[in-house]
């Protein structure tokens, strides 16, 4: 397993937010969500390596379910 990189890694990252952006234009909802998965399944299948997927769900697990805080 290749550790999980966390640093800026993409050349020309502003065509790809660009594209990225262009891919949900026009699409509801629903069919935005259809668009990231795919997107989501195709870049898993790429990598195809199960650690380091399974890493990166943690990381993206952890941003958007931030620890709540402790009731007074």
């Amino acid at each position: 397993m290749s550790a999980l990189n966390l640093q800026p890694n993409l050349a020309r990252a502003d065509e790809v937010y660009q594209r990225l952006i262009e891919l949900h234009q026009g699409l509801d909802e629903a069919a935005s969500r259809r668009a990231d998965a795919r997107l989501v399944l195709i870049l898993i299948n790429h990598i195809g390596d199960a650690d380091t997927v399974l890493a990166a769900i943690a990381v993206a697990g952890r941003v958007a379910r931030p620890a709540q805080e402790e009731p007074a």
